[in-house]
């Protein structure tokens, strides 16, 4: 080998280093979007809009946020699909994304068609009833369920991650339960104090407020270790080894984003999410904030889609057209 063919080489990685960075350096180009596909107030917009502003100035451009809801989030998580895959467009998403595989035919493939960057929050699950209801902890719930005839305890679910939970609680523990649909919280909060629906699954941030005032009793948390709001209530996996069920968010953006581009929005994603006033932000909302890098956020992403699409399937869920 000659030497400036020995020189050539060892200069190669060097010069795709630099061409990287400059790459980088180069990005942003225009205002950095991040479309939520849902409506405004809840816990992915309100992330979103926390971060931006530092993005923002990280960056030196403008960071909007676009609220794009509809056919729950997958208008607007189409619009990123199909966006250039530039870095210019990202989404924040929820648990929604990978479990919206289970009840729609999909516009556009799960994993496929995006590039995922970072989590940003776990919310657990909290598993509830009304005070007066006889059962006190989880393994207290499965030996009522377990004395009475199938399907006699009734759940309480709102779609998605909520109405899934306890079917993967009855999967887990061999008890079956029978789902009655409400459309919010707010709808199914009335009937559980009452007593007319036995349990459910709902997030901390909306039940909080009932347990706080004693109409709903708390059996348990689904997190993996105990939500800092209700320190004295256990996670449901000190009883059923390794469930956990949480809502969580995550940005994402289309497709084979350029490698360079990728890191920058890593950075700038994880280091808006992790300052201290956007941790304790999220923790009043009941959130815990938690980063990842983008293959971690893969792997997690995709194992989400399976736990949930498993569920789904024993919940007998038939895919619908979205939209």
């Amino acid at each position: 080998m000659t030497t400036t063919r020995r020189a050539a080489l060892l200069a190669a990685p060097a010069l795709l280093l630099g061409s990287r960075l400059a790459r980088a350096q180069a990005w942003p180009t225009r205002p950095v979007r991040i479309v939520v596909p849902y409506t405004p107030g809840g816990v992915s917009d309100i992330t979103a809009r926390l971060i931006a502003e530092p993005m923002a100035a990280a960056m030196g451009v403008a960071v909007p946020v676009e609220n794009r809801a509809g056919a729950d989030g997958v208008i607007g998580t189409e619009v990123v699909a199909r966006s250039p895959a530039d870095g210019h467009t990202l989404a924040l998403v929820s648990v929604g994304h990978p479990v919206n595989a289970a009840f729609y035919r999909l516009p556009y493939d799960t994993m496929r068609d995006f590039t995922f960057i970072s989590l940003t929050t776990k919310t657990p699950l909290v598993l509830c009833a009304a005070r007066g209801f006889g059962p006190s902890t989880p393994a207290e719930l499965v030996a009522h369920a377990k004395g009475r005839p199938a399907g006699q305890v009734t759940f309480a679910g709102t779609g998605g991650v909520v109405r899934l939970a306890p079917v993967l609680f009855g999967q887990r523990t061999g008890i079956e339960m029978t789902y009655v649909p409400y459309r919010g919280s707010t709808q199914a909060h009335p009937d559980l104090i009452a007593g007319r629906v036995d349990i459910m699954f709902d997030t901390v941030p909306a039940a909080l407020p009932h347990i706080q005032a004693g109409t709903l009793k708390a059996l348990a948390t689904t997190g993996a270790t105990r939500a800092p709001q209700l320190p004295d209530v256990p996670t449901l996996g000190e009883t059923v080894a390794g469930f956990e069920a949480s809502t969580w968010g995550m940005v994402m953006g289309p497709a084979n984003l350029p490698g360079a581009v990728l890191d920058r929005l890593h950075r700038e994603i994880t280091a808006a999410v992790t300052r201290p006033e956007v941790v304790a932000r999220h923790r009043a909302l009941g959130a815990e904030v938690v980063t990842s890098n983008p293959d971690e956020t893969r792997s997690f992403v995709q194992a989400e889609m399976e736990k949930w699409g498993a569920a789904a399937r024993a919940a007998g869920v038939q895919p619908q057209n979205a939209g």
